[in-house]
């Protein structure tokens, strides 16, 4: 049993019944990774892991799940970023919306409170061994349980944020998150990447929560 197996051996099932496909321009931008990507959604098109704190994409959208070309869609939340967010493929992200992307055929954490992209394996069985190593820190499972435990299921296409940002010396703990809508998770931590950008270290930063 490879990584991927093992992951989806743990993983809910698939969050949309139709067969899955990536349109052109994604499957370019995914590189020598697409096809590893759409033989995973061949045989789980979307899914739920540890406790939802892992999610990745279906292809195609429903009403209770965003596809993955609609997440990729520039006009969605990626231009609130300003070109960070260009010439990758998101297709995962943990219980805060971080997001697990693929860039030059390898995968990236996209950090979306700075908008930057740090590297974590060669492929998207490489992602999936990783993930089962540090699944804690990397999707977030720790808090995510807690959560749920106190105030039931994150439901689909809510992720948990922070009420003071991480990047801004927030806690990870359940007093300094709060439940909110993905996408506009995402459009309103551009704001604070946007915000930051060239700000140096140290630098004090007032934050308002609307």
């Amino acid at each position: 049993m490879n990584n991927l197996d093992k992951l989806l051996s743990i993983a809910s099932s698939s969050l949309s019944e139709r067969e899955p496909e990536l349109s052109g321009p994604i499957r370019k931008l995914a590189g020598t990774s697409a096809e590893q990507l759409v033989n995973v959604l061949r045989q789980r098109n979307g899914f739920y892991a540890f406790e939802g704190a892992l999610h990745v994409f279906p292809s195609d959208s429903s009403q209770s799940e965003m596809g993955i070309s609609d997440w990729n869609h520039a006009d969605l939340w990626r231009s609130s970023y300003n070109g960070l967010a260009d010439n990758v493929v998101f297709f995962a992200e943990d219980i805060f919306g971080g997001q697990f992307c693929i860039k030059d055929g390898s995968i990236y954490i996209f950090d979306p409170e700075t908008g930057s992209l740090e590297y974590l394996a060669a492929d998207v069985e490489s992602w999936a061994e990783v993930v089962l190593h540090d699944y804690e820190v990397l999707t977030g499972y720790p808090l995510a349980h807690q959560w749920q435990k106190r105030n039931g299921p994150v439901r689909a296409g809510m992720r948990l944020l922070p009420k003071v940002p991480f990047v801004m010396g927030g806690d990870f703990s359940l007093d300094n998150l709060y439940v909110a809508d993905a996408v506009e998770g995402m459009r309103l931590r551009a704001d604070i990447a946007d915000k930051i950008k060239n700000l140096p270290d140290g630098t004090q930063v007032k934050f308002s929560l609307d």
